[in-house]
């Protein structure tokens, strides 16, 4: 056996003891949304539009337990979604999810990121979130990713951040100390390290870092042996996970957490380091942003993308008024208030005119109606409606 079989068949081992994600199967859809996993939603984020089409071919690369899967089903109900992953267990459980709640549009395969290839056909969504650190070869992975990937298609990714998790990284060599020639009982594992968490002082810098940041989720086994005790894991910073970004051959749409990349989060007190932060390639800007606050960047997610993707930023006035508005699939409350969450779950406060824009625009969907039709209804001006749109609470489709 190859050392990256070895590390798969322990990956699988894992996973067969600890299914992952360890929630809980619903008889009905789940609740809320993630937009990432909405192919409206990441298209018009990444584009600036909606997309031609809603018959998209989804891809979860990696699905294990199918909590994405589900999700990925029911928030995109034109679409037809497929699962793969190298878990058996995770699979079964998967496959029962989606019966329960009805997630019908979806087929499983048992099979790994690396055979990728044996699929038919192109998607034009790919979700790959908290696998391709987990397998021995990231660039091969991603790799087979991209070649599956049809033209004008996007590839969301998920990876560790080293800066974020480095208690984590202290405890899992810790444990692997104590586990001795135990290193790959899983179940021993998660057991070392609970007692070890509970041993150690309360002022102790790992054990204050997990009950911060990761012990609600880590209460469940699952989650926890996933975090300290998984047999392949690879961290990434700025620069590495550019050079496997590049390595995809797909082009870098941008981070989808946005809000985490912007320097003036951090140094908006201090206009003259902005100022020489401009003379900065985003890649620096990226970098200095992970120097200044580490903790915060425990991952990395982005999009790629497969050329041709079109760009539309509505800068111009007769191509925003040509255009059909119709209220992001992604928002929660718009109707009852002008507060209401956004497609990121933050709460929104719009003025009055861009809410009776967006109420205008409920329907329209059916309806086709051009903002030139609608502004009249709102009193909203071009401008009320590009704010909309660059918040993500609308979708604009261009003219013919």
């Amino acid at each position: 056996m190859s050392d990256s079989q070895a590390i798969s068949a322990a990956v699988a081992k894992l996973y067969n003891t600890y299914p992952f994600p360890p929630e809980p199967l619903l008889d009905e859809p789940p609740p809320g949304y993630n937009w990432r996993w909405n192919w409206l939603s990441a298209y018009n984020f990444c584009t600036g539009q909606k997309p031609a089409h809603q018959t998209a071919r989804i891809l979860d690369a990696g699905c294990g337990t199918g909590v994405g899967t589900e999700y990925l089903v029911h928030l995109n109900p034109e679409a037809s979604v497929v699962g793969i992953d190298l878990s058996a267990g995770a699979l079964a459980v998967a496959k029962e999810r989606c019966h329960k709640s009805k997630a019908t549009r979806v087929e499983f395969h048992h099979l790994s990121l690396f055979d990728a290839e044996q699929l038919p056909g192109e998607f034009d969504l790919i979700n790959c979130v908290g696998v391709l650190h987990h397998t021995p070869d990231p660039i091969r992975g991603i790799q087979a990713l991209a070649k599956k990937l049809a033209p004008g298609g996007l590839l969301h990714i998920f990876v560790y951040g080293e800066l974020g998790r480095w208690e984590i990284k202290l405890m899992q060599e810790a444990i692997a100390l104590l586990q001795g020639d135990k290193r790959g009982d899983y179940t021993d594992g998660v057991s070392v390290g609970r007692q070890l968490f509970a041993a150690l002082p309360e002022d102790n810098r790992l054990r204050k870092r997990e009950q911060e940041r990761w012990s609600w989720e880590n209460q469940r086994d699952g989650y926890f042996a996933d975090m300290y005790v998984h047999p392949q894991e690879i961290d990434y910073n700025i620069q590495t996970v550019f050079e496997l970004i590049d390595a995809s051959g797909l082009e870098f749409v941008g981070f989808s957490n946005p809000q985490v990349w912007s320097l003036e989060r951090l140094l908006a007190n201090a206009p003259a380091l902005m100022q020489r932060s401009h003379g900065l390639s985003d890649r620096e800007r990226y970098r200095l942003i992970e120097l200044l606050d580490p903790q915060a960047i425990t991952h990395y997610e982005f999009f790629l993308a497969r050329a041709p993707l079109p760009r539309q930023d509505w800068s111009i006035d007769a191509e925003l008024l040509a255009a059909k508005p119709e209220p992001s699939p992604c928002i929660q409350g718009w109707r009852e208030s002008r507060q209401f969450f956004n497609y990121d779950y933050q709460v929104v406060d719009l003025d009055d005119a861009e809410w009776k824009f967006l109420r205008a625009c409920d329907g329209n969907q059916t309806q086709q109606k051009t903002v030139e039709e609608l502004l009249p209804l709102s009193g909203a001006r071009l401008e009320d409606v590009r704010s909309l749109q660059r918040q993500q609470i609308i979708l604009l489709t261009p003219s013919a």
